[in-house]
């Protein structure tokens, strides 16, 4: 065939698939470029959340799903991380720090319409307190007069817990001892409101557990629950309830346990933001879209969760020569790579005033010296040990990293577990684990978020190390107005934590994501918490 009459024949074909193409050939429409027309966010979480009810939520991605569907008193600014006006739009402290008095907002309202008032958080905070609910995060409340007697169901006959109702739109709290950061303690979700209505209309046919889906939900938030596909997406839709408007018309959440999948979603449109960037892909966006990169600040520490009740765990040589024998700096430098910092203790250098303890050290010397003291030289005889972590490459790296580290220097053989993020969070809480890798991301900026975590019997210490002096002085500590006490009694707390070592402090960490161009409003946080209502999209250019 002449080359001129198939070159005829090739260009008719194509014209008649470019007519039969709609607008002209055009590529079809990215998730995000919808999403920018229309004003929906389209974001990644690390997990399937196990709850939306906020009250018996004890994960960061839970959270983050919950501050777009209810609202707290307080609520915490991305840029200062202090507690702002929400719900209340005022308190005031007394003199003694023993009564809060926090002022609602005129004419709030749930998202089926009826009125909110005082009288459902008065309602709510009880419940998260109370022993059947068995809430992980009721301790945080426990500054409040008798609460922490009746989260035990120990509260004396007669005494009542010291929350009330003045009117519709004025709560009272009254606490056990001062603590100066309530404000910020109540921006957490345990502290929201649950509509008792639904829940006791729910209760009364069996299904109080259904409140959170869909066809149920009541929220105070910004957005209303629209749907909720488990393991696939979130959706909500704005309240045009909610007392400050949001600007975006609908958040979809989309859970990725990988962050090698979210980054794949992200480049090829379908999210605006993720919520992890794997390690090794952090350099190519340093230089090829650095303007897609964020390496946030963030209040974050990552340790080893020590089973403190099994041995050879039980015996805090093991651990403190396991813990010894890491060597930090080569696993931020090698492995984590998005500029976190090795750790010598528990709390965050991100804590303002706060001097921590000399801490911990790379000594692989010591740390044979003291496995010999406790009758395993060169690990000979030591019982099988594990190490479990939930699913995610840089978890397997790290872990893989530090299991070298303990057969070089210890002569310690470790095996590996991986889980789904939720068995790995059940197995820690049921304590059916040896070694844990483990993270605690700060829910206030204040030493106690973290200190916390290991009071006896808390809700979140899963190690099962407990000591009345460590309890004492953090407890004294949060009760203190005086910042320079108070922080006196966290750096003697720590360092009696970095004595018994029932974790292994690994590094302070930073956030690393991706997040598109179009995505206005997203200020570093340091917590990692945003309010939905304040985020835009901007249509990119040539948008349909």
């Amino acid at each position: 065939m002449p080359s001129h009459r198939l070159t005829c024949i090739l260009a008719a074909l194509v014209l008649v698939g470019l007519a039969l193409t709609p607008a002209g050939c055009a590529k079809r429409e990215s998730r995000v470029e919808a999403g920018n027309r229309t004003g929906t966010l389209h974001l990644a979480i690390s997990a399937e959340p196990r709850e939306l009810d906020p009250q018996l939520q004890g994960t960061f991605d839970e959270m983050c799903v919950s501050l777009a569907l209810f609202e707290g008193l307080t609520a915490i600014d991305e840029r200062s991380s202090l507690p702002v006006p929400a719900a209340a739009e005022r308190w005031e402290t007394s003199a003694d720090g023993l009564r809060w008095t926090f002022h609602l907002r005129a004419g709030l309202r749930w998202s089926d319409g009826s009125p909110l008032t005082a009288e459902d958080f008065a309602w709510s905070l009880q419940r998260a307190l109370s022993p059947a609910l068995a809430s992980e995060y009721a301790y945080v409340l426990y500054p409040i007069r008798g609460a922490q007697a009746f989260n035990a169901g120990a509260l004396p006959a007669g005494t009542t817990l010291g929350i009330r109702a003045i009117d519709a739109l004025t709560l009272e709290l009254e606490l056990e001892r001062p603590t100066p950061h309530l404000a910020a303690i109540l921006a957490l979700p345990v502290a929201f409101p649950v509509p008792r209505a639904l829940l006791e209309k729910l209760a009364a046919a069996g299904n109080a557990r259904r409140w959170t889906r869909p066809e149920h939900f009541v929220g105070n938030g910004p957005f209303v629950l629209t749907e909720w596909s488990p393991n696939r997406q979130i959706a909500a839709r704005r309240s045009p309830l909610f007392h400050e408007p949001a600007q975006l018309a609908a958040i979809v959440f989309y859970p990725f346990e990988q962050a090698s999948v979210q980054e794949a979603a992200f480049r090829t449109g379908q999210l605006h933001l993720t919520s992890d960037l794997p390690a090794a892909r952090i350099a190519y966006y340093r230089t090829r879209q650095p303007e897609s990169l964020r390496l946030d600040p963030f209040l974050e520490s990552d340790f080893l969760r020590f089973n403190t009740t099994r041995p050879p765990l039980d015996d805090p040589r093991i651990r403190r020569a396991l813990t010894l024998a890491i060597d930090r700096r080569s696993l931020v430098e090698k492995v984590a790579l998005a500029g976190q910092r090795p750790a010598t203790g528990l709390l965050s250098p991100e804590l303002p005033g706060y001097v921590p303890p000399a801490g911990i050290a790379f000594d692989p010397d010591t740390a044979r010296r003291l496995l010999a003291q406790a009758g395993y030289p060169e690990g000979r005889g030591i019982p099988a040990l594990e190490a479990m972590y939930f699913a995610s490459e840089l978890n397997q790296k790290l872990l893989e990293a530090m299991q070298q580290m303990w057969q070089r220097e210890l002569g310690i053989t470790v095996a590996l577990a991986s889980k789904e993020k939720q068995v790995w969070f059940s197995e820690e809480r049921r304590f059916n684990y040896q070694i844990s890798l483990g993270r605690w991301i700060g829910d206030y900026v204040e030493p106690s978020t973290f200190l916390e975590l290991f009071i006896s019997g808390g809700g979140n210490n899963a190690t099962g190390w407990a000591s009345p002096e460590y309890d004492r002085l953090v407890r004294t500590g949060a009760s203190q107005a005086d910042p320079a006490v108070r922080n006196a009694l966290y750096h003697q707390a720590e360092e009696l934590l970095l004595q018994e070592l029932p974790i292994a402090p690994l590094f302070h960490g930073t956030r690393p994501y991706l997040i598109q161009p179009s995505v206005e409003g997203w200020a570093p946080a340091l917590l990692g918490f945003h309010r939905y209502q304040h985020i835009r999209l901007k249509p990119e250019k040539g948008s349909r």
